[in-house]
């Protein structure tokens, strides 16, 4: 075998392996479904630290069913992204000398999926190197034609069914991608601005009211001003006019409760065509609607001022002319939010559009009714309150479906003089126009289609029945749906879990026999996992904007894909945010391309292979194993029973990172650092017996570990024994727990306790770990029946390096104590013990962990720490406080 453990040669040759049998590939059969669909990243994604972190929790998930012999389906794909798709586009079109404005829809359509083919699901061939064992030939996208035609089928059900309507509303609009946005897609940030207080000269009298505006670009828009009834200051001044600055413009000042008496100076005015409450002032306050923006944020003709410069330059010009005229009174720095377009990262311009709206009041009672049931349950639970939170009635807004963009499922309308006909076809829209105006002589190419797309989550909420292309052919999906685990980030809980909860609830009776959705559930999936965000030392989300996040790719190339895998996980509890921990450097702001945790997954590996190294370099003989062999067998075969129920409960609970720790302490821990050392010959010669029992546990460990790490389980269950054809890790049978005395694990974990004291001793009083030395223990039932069991002493004697291990009843002289649970042991050392500077060193200790206590108790009395902290923080609290009272107990008896 090769010394070093290489991970670029293994990984490449064990997935080859894996593709060349056909094992991620799923058809239905007889056997229990399994099935798990990717979150699709946009068609635009390349690999980054989420998606790492998303992608191998599900590949772990998978794995471990397709070892439990299900029918095990990882469906992949990606999202067209309409937005971001159509920005790179249109972006190389521009470095071609090209304007999308110069292009038909066709035209560029025809671009859009040359860039498509070219550059479109780079991130797909990445997941390989990350080992994700998705089944290939089911990669589907969201643009192909059956997943297009099934996004148009629902459009004009939900347009049936009166749920879909067009109408005029303020909208978020991004005026850098042209198109309107949903709240999900606006991201808030605190951001730094300027509140500009300005006068308005009253219309009847030489008099001003102040008010204070951060928008004074949009003055030339003002269609009224408001005051609080309440407000003392102005009074005098209800039921009169104001005139509005530059465009001399005469307004009503209003009455409204509306107004905050403690911003600015109480006075506001108001704009109903560029922010969302004024539009709602202005309706009740029957108020003119001035639109004074184009759709690209520049200032049109009716602005009458900095007409044609864009909105952030126009605000400087009005500034200029406000001070020229006296009436900007003063400037103010404030903090502010700002909301930002999720996609383009420009600020998000409140305008007025026609667009096509989804009611999604009974949708929302669906969707909280489905969690609230336990019919889709969440992991972490906390989660349910954020969801809950969200789908509230008064939080639930009509889902704004249409964009005005062209990369997208284009909205199946056609209109006729101003009448709407929703159909699958043109050639259903004008049979329908033709039987409703049947003397009007109505042609094809009087029809006029609507020239917007569909928002993209509009295809994404349908992806656990279209990639079963359940709206053509429902056999897969009578199988395969409701799907059975979703991992995704919180982030997107509303964006898209909501929503697919939404559709499922909505379509699934559509499509599949009653019987079957009563047997089976109408839910799009069983179980929703939320990972964390994974973020920087600094507690930032990682971005490629902010520079935080290290290269997945050079990650992978480093410690491999089981050791990036690893360090993932280790700190990757269900729903907690993940602070990776790649350095960032001071100087640059940059983030390196290192992690001590994947660091650690490497190392594991190399553990891993090192040990079957030593097993195989083993001569096997037909001789009996000695008393020592057969104890650290039986301990073994218990330890690792416990361990695979242990292993099977927290993945039961969705604890994965906690699993992959426990197998990690085992392994490394219990197996390679105490097992293999217990039965290491001196002579190199192992029994035959003990030689197929190693190999056997060595063999259930790697299917266990498998999932967490596929390719150096892979690469070691091969060298462990000749294998047929066929016979590979990945579709070895998961380990069942067989029954165990538990007694067993208890005594040998005393004696080892027993080892470790002995070592930590030699360690501190720097005695040679191979002088032998002599062990007296205080005797008791629990001692004699350490000393008593069938190779004990032996062991002792091996792993403690002494000469002699015995029982005594009063403290032998010169001999340091130590506590064996709650009996005492003495190392007898070739030196003077002082007991009197031993106490004083132990009572030191026990006053720096009272210390220590006392914090962690304050902290823990704290309820804004224990209601606002993270569960896993809080519990580690716990367990500190926990552990030092128990070292604190285990030191004062010591004295």
């Amino acid at each position: 075998m090769p010394t070093p453990y290489t991970p670029t040669e293994v990984e490449a040759k064990w997935y080859q392996h894996w593709l060349d049998k056909n094992y991620f590939h799923s058809t239905p059969d007889e056997r229990e479904p399994y099935t798990i669909v990717i979150p699709p990243p946009n068609v635009t994604g390349k690999l980054h630290m989420g998606h790492m972190l998303n992608n191998t929790i599900q590949d772990i998930l998978i794995r471990k069913a397709r070892l439990e012999g299900k029918n095990a389906c990882w469906v992949p794909g990606t999202d067209h992204a309409s937005i971001a798709t159509e920005a790179k586009v249109v972006k190389q079109l521009r470095e071609k000398g090209i304007k999308k404005s110069d292009l038909s829809r066709e035209e560029f359509m025809k671009h859009a999926f040359a860039w498509k083919e070219e550059y479109g699901g780079i991130i797909l061939r990445q997941l390989r190197q990350l080992g994700a064992s998705c089944d290939w030939e089911r990669t589907r996208f969201t643009m192909e034609p059956e997943l297009y035609r099934a996004v148009i089928k629902v459009f004009v059900h939900l347009h049936k069914k009166g749920r879909l309507y067009r109408g005029l509303r303020m909208t978020n609009w991004d005026p850098a991608a042209q198109t309107v946005l949903s709240n999900e897609e606006v991201i808030h940030t605190e951001e730094n601005g300027n509140l500009y207080h300005v006068r308005y000269k009253l219309a009847d009298k030489d008099a001003y009211i102040t008010i204070a505006t951060s928008r004074p670009e949009t003055i030339m828009a003002d269609t009224g001003l408001a005051v609080h009834p309440d407000d003392p200051r102005y009074h005098k001044y209800h039921g009169r006019q104001v005139i509005v600055p530059l465009v001399n413009r005469v307004i009503p000042i209003i009455i409204d409760d509306y107004v905050d008496l403690e911003f600015g100076t109480g006075a506001l005015k108001v704009t109903p065509a560029h922010d969302m409450n004024d539009n709602a002032l202005g309706e009740k306050h029957g108020l003119e609607t001035i639109d004074i923006f184009n759709p690209d944020g520049t200032l049109n003709e009716l602005a009458g001022v900095a007409v044609g410069l864009d909105r952030f330059e126009a605000r400087t010009e009005v500034v200029k002319q406000l001070k020229a005229t006296g009436d900007l009174v003063k400037i103010e720095q404030y903090r502010t939010s700002v909301g930002r377009s999720e996609r383009t990262d420009a600020i998000v311009e409140p305008r007025l559009t026609l667009q096509w709206f989804l009611r999604m009041d009974d949708f929302a009672a669906t969707a909280l009714g489905a969690v609230d049931t336990g019919e889709v349950r969440f992991h972490p639970e906390s989660m349910v309150n954020m969801y809950r939170s969200w789908l509230k009635p008064e939080n639930v807004r009509d889902w704004c479906v249409s964009r005005q963009l062209w990369w997208g499922q284009r909205i199946p309308a056609w209109y006729w003089n101003d009448e709407v006909f929703v159909a699958e076809t043109a050639e259903e829209a004008l049979a329908e126009a033709q039987r409703k105006h049947a003397t009007a002589n109505i042609r094809l190419e009087d029809l006029r289609q609507d020239e917007d797309v569909l928002d993209t989550w509009f295809s994404s909420w349908l992806w656990p029945m279209s990639v079963f292309d359940g709206f053509k052919n429902t056999e897969e999906l009578a199988y395969y749906y409701p799907t059975s685990d979703l991992v995704t980030g919180w982030d997107i809980m509303f964006f898209w879990v909501a929503r697919m909860v939404m559709a499922g609830y909505e379509f699934s009776p559509e499509l599949l026999p009653e019987e079957l959705i009563r047997r089976k559930g109408r839910m799009p999936f069983r179980n929703v996992y939320f990972t964390g965000m994974v973020r920087d030392e600094k507690r930032r989300k990682m971005s490629k904007q902010l520079g935080n996040s290290p290269e997945a790719l050079e990650l992978l190339k480093t410690y491999g894909a089981d050791g990036v895998r690893f360090g993932m996980m280790r700190s990757a509890a269900a729903g907690n945010d993940i602070v990776f921990d790649a350095p960032i450097d001071q100087k640059t702001g940059q983030v390196a391309n290192t992690s001590e945790l994947c660091n650690q997954g490497k190392k594991f590996c190399n553990k891993i292979f090192n040990a079957n190294r030593l097993v195989q370099g083993f001569e096997r003989t037909d001789r009996e194993p000695d008393p020592v062999t057969i104890l650290a067998g039986n301990w073994l075969e218990a330890k690792l029973n416990h361990t695979i129920g242990e292993v099977d409960r927290m993945l039961g609970e969705y604890r994965i990172s906690e699993a992959l720790a426990t197998l990690y302490n085992f392994i490394w821990g219990d197996f390679c650092s105490w097992y293999l050392e217990a039965i290491k010959p001196a002579d190199g010669k192992l029994s035959t017996a003990t030689y197929e029992l190693t190999v056997s546990a060595f063999e259930r460990m790697m299917t266990l570990l498998h999932p967490f790490m596929p390719f150096i389980t892979e690469e070691v269950w091969h060298q462990l024994r000749d294998r047929k054809e066929g016979q590979d890790c990945i579709v070895s049978e998961w380990p069942k727990a067989e029954a165990f005395d538990r007694q067993v694990i208890t005594d040998f974990t005393q004696l080892q306790d027993i080892v470790t004291n002995l070592r930590d001793i030699r360690n501190q009083r720097g005695v040679s770990q191979r002088d032998e030395l002599k062990l007296y223990l205080q005797r008791t039932k629990a001692t004699e029946h350490i000393c008593e069991a069938a190779g004990a002493k032996q062991f002792l004697q091996k792993a403690g390096f002494l000469e002699t291990v015995s029982l005594v009843d009063a403290p032998p002289s010169n001999a340091l104590p130590f506590l064996v649970g709650n009996d005492k042991g003495y190392l007898e050392l070739d030196e003077q013990i002082d007991l009197k500077g031993e106490r004083a060193k132990i009572e030191e200790e026990i006053t720096r962990l009272e210390k220590q206590i006392a914090g962690v108790s304050r902290k823990l009395a704290n309820d804004k720490f224990v209601n606002n902290a993270p569960e896993a923080v809080v519990t580690k609290e716990r367990k500190k406080l926990a552990d030092w009272s128990a070292k604190v107990k285990s030191l004062q008896d010591m004295l």
